[in-house]
């Protein structure tokens, strides 16, 4: 490694990928010579987060590996940087993710009963060309649906390492008795 250090080796490797690197991509920065123990590159990792704490970039860990990131905060300020808008999503599409990210693997019928409504086949497809969804298999009933189910992208592009770090379902429900409440405590403050 010469004169160049083992965190500067990973610091400028992280900020120059595209995507999150696994700690396997890490170890072929290396080539021939010897590569650090995942260990030694989990370590170096944790004092560069730790470097990067307070700062306008953090070091985190998704599921596709680590990556630096802008902090949430100054995202509204990045925003004005281009003109191109972000990406609006209807709310069939929403649900529709929502549901495959929480009942994976799952079939468009399984969707469409609990949804009450068919699940439109340009729903599917632009979540499967966002990379937020794929087909894992086939359901072993007549007609052999597919079963659909998240990506490491998805988990990626939302910041998450696993979907355990998904927010409880039942947290999510506000039942509109609770909504009303949440409406007139603030009419009367």
């Amino acid at each position: 490694m010469s004169d160049i250090g083992l965190k500067q080796i990973l610091e400028g490797a992280l900020f120059a990928s595209r995507e999150p690197m696994s700690i396997y991509q890490m170890k072929k920065l290396f080539g021939d010579q010897k590569a650090p123990t995942e260990g030694m590159l989990r370590e170096v990792l944790a004092s560069l987060a730790e470097e990067y704490q307070g700062r306008a970039v953090s070091l985190i860990e998704v599921a596709g590996g680590f990556r630096f990131q802008v902090i949430d905060v100054l995202t509204p300020y990045l925003a004005n940087l281009t003109d191109e808008k972000p990406s609006r999503y209807s709310r069939a599409t929403l649900e529709t993710l929502a549901m495959i990210a929480y009942r994976q693997p799952v079939t468009r019928g399984e969707i469409e009963a609990v949804r009450g409504v068919a699940v439109n086949t340009q729903i599917v497809r632009t979540l499967e060309e966002r990379g937020w969804i794929t087909v894992v298999g086939h359901k072993e009933v007549p007609g052999r649906p597919a079963l659909l189910a998240t990506t490491t992208q998805f988990l990626n592009d939302f910041g998450l390492k696993s979907l355990e770090e998904l927010p409880n379902a039942e947290d999510l429900i506000v039942t509109p008795a609770e909504d009303l409440l949440d409406q007139m405590d603030n009419q009367s403050e």
